[in-house]
């Protein structure tokens, strides 16, 4: 494998409405973010991938671009992010973009005058097609953010266009090469502009199974998932090679991709040599407990199931390529919420699936408060549908109601499976609305903020956040570096129930054990320990055949 800049990176991802409000109106801002460059650097970030900050009208917080060349005044200025990136290129940090071309906003200029003039040439930008009320549209599939992906064109009783997410999201039609060339051409404009690179949203819908047809209905409104047509949907990689050698090869920028639905075969080509991106992410456990949001049976996740996932989703890119490790993002509940169970939740907890994740092979991708253990809301912290934001909580509750839930129920569902958990406020401190604002946040500060903040645990060496920057500074280690950068990846234990290990094996033999359980447990080793290098317990006990192991202890071993 040819050695990319970007391999032994760290990343930190950055959902600016909610990090850091500089201005005082209760929405983090660009400021907010340069004001803390110096702690990225503390804690050892190389890559700041920023959720958007273009122009828009935040029907879909942001996701919704109305102008690719602008930033929107929410967040500051232009001149705002030209700082941002020269200061944190001072830092050896480069900030990435988020790369959204799927679809823009409605209130784009492209979408406005392909309202104008749907027959012209940026109607053929869109998904446009005549309609005539009572008769059925070209396909049954049903919106991620709930209902009919097609909505009437303003102003023509006779035309809709296609929306895959929010209906304010009209889809980018990427057949038509006109478009491609426009999208091209502002990509490298950024790029020029002194980014390291982009985070690629959606990227897997820009082909669609064309001609527009029906799939069986998989609910009661009489509508397909999405992921229905992706499954038949093929040829995505015309659209994605050009794209990688108009833009990023270019400039040997660091781009990753949210990527859904790719079939084996397809790996080399997404993330290979000359892949169309560095690296994508790796989702493998992020569907494990998908049911309990359309089936509203509570599950949690077992440690073999999130064992299991993330062993056979690394051990079939070996060789090929790099994935992108998260256990949380914007889209996703807070992870310590999501797999350790409700009962054994505990800092102590929180380190071990800490460690497990970030010593895998690939590049670790830390979301804002992750560092610091951010856990979801409780149902207890919320009595309406109305103290939360996202557009797609309504299909979640409607959908809930419509099965026979009471409210309170249904919103109970919501609770745990919304997106807001994930973009309530950094808890910077136990001081009000967590440090982040002198005005009220845009969304609720979540109320464990006196217990769970980053002042806090600044002061306490055995805190979540120093065990961060432990497992940081042993990934940049110059005497481990290159093992857990490019060392082979070999599951072990894995017929052991809560067991969770892996070896690492490069210049040196480095293997990671963890109890995810809280029994405790005692070990036969294949080799004898040489160097206990992390451990989140203050006294490991071992012999030359044998380690113990309590409740969610997670030790780091050279051997």
């Amino acid at each position: 494998m040819e050695r990319k800049w970007w391999h032994n990176k760290i990343a930190y991802q950055i959902y600016p409405k909610s990090f850091m409000d500089s201005n005082g109106d209760g929405i983090g801002d660009i400021k907010g973010i340069i004001s803390k460059l110096d702690y990225f650097k503390e804690l050892g970030i190389d890559i700041l991938w920023l959720s958007p900050i273009y122009k828009s009208p935040l029907a879909d917080q942001g996701y919704d671009i109305s102008d690719y060349y602008d930033i929107d005044p929410r967040f500051g200025t232009m001149e705002d992010l030209d700082e941002l990136i020269a200061k944190g290129k001072e830092l050896g940090i480069g900030i990435v973009m988020d790369l959204v071309v799927n679809h823009c906003s409605d209130e784009h200029e492209w979408f406005k005058k392909a309202c104008e003039d749907p027959d012209g040439p940026y109607g053929k930008f869109f998904y446009i097609e005549d309609h005539k009320e009572g008769q059925p549209f070209p396909c049954n599939w049903r919106s991620y953010f709930g209902g009919s992906c097609w909505e009437k064109l303003p102003g023509h009783d006779d035309k809709i266009y296609l929306h895959v997410f929010h209906k304010k999201q009209p889809d980018l039609n990427w057949e038509n090469p006109l478009l491609r060339k426009e999208i091209y051409k502002m990509i490298n404009w950024w790029l020029d502009k002194g980014i390291a690179g982009f985070r690629i949203d959606a990227i897997i819908n820009i082909k669609k199974k064309l001609p527009f047809s029906d799939y069986p209905a998989d609910r009661d409104d009489g509508l397909s998932s999405m992921d229905n047509m992706l499954k038949e949907a093929v040829g995505i990689g015309e659209f994605l090679g050009e794209m990688a050698r108009e833009t990023f090869r270019k400039y040997d920028a660091f781009s990753v991709g949210e990527v859904f639905n790719e079939k084996d075969s397809e790996l080399p080509l997404f993330i290979g040599e000359n892949g169309y991106f560095s690296s994508m992410f790796d989702f493998s456990t992020t569907h494990l407990d998908e049911e309990s949001k359309t089936r509203y049976e509570e599950k949690e996740i077992t440690a073999n199931e999130y064992r299991d996932a993330i062993f056979a989703n690394h051990k079939r890119i070996e060789g090929i390529g790099y994935l992108s490790n998260i256990i949380e993002n914007h889209d996703e509940p807070r992870g310590v919420s999501r797999y350790i169970k409700t009962s054994d939740l505990s800092e102590h907890s929180k380190k071990a699936l800490a460690g497990i994740y970030f010593l895998l092979p690939g590049i670790p991708f830390i979301y804002q408060g992750q560092e610091i253990g951010m856990e979801n809301l409780k149902t207890s912290d919320i009595d309406s549908t109305d103290k939360l934001d996202d557009c797609a909580n309504a299909d979640i509750y409607n959908t809930a109601i419509n099965a026979g839930l009471s409210e309170k129920d249904a919103l109970n569902v919501l609770i745990k499976h919304s997106r807001d958990n994930a973009r309530t406020p950094f808890q910077w401190s136990s001081e009000a609305h967590a440090g982040f604002s002198t005005a009220n946040p845009w969304l609720l500060v979540n109320p464990n903020y006196k217990k769970i903040n980053l002042e806090a645990q600044k002061k306490d060496d055995d805190s979540v956040f120093n065990f961060y920057k432990e497992l940081i500074a042993l990934r940049k280690d110059p005497e481990y570096t290159d093992t857990f950068v490019y060392g082979k990846f070999t599951p072990m234990y894995t017929d052991m129930d809560n067991l969770i290990c892996y070896k690492r094996t490069g210049n040196k033999t480095i293997i990671i054990y963890t109890n995810y359980q809280a029994k405790e447990i005692d070990i036969k080793l294949e080799s004898p320990i040489k160097t206990i290098l992390l451990s989140n317990s203050k006294e490991v006990r071992f012999n030359e055949k044998e380690l113990h192991l309590n409740g969610y202890d997670l030790v780091v071993a050279e051997v």
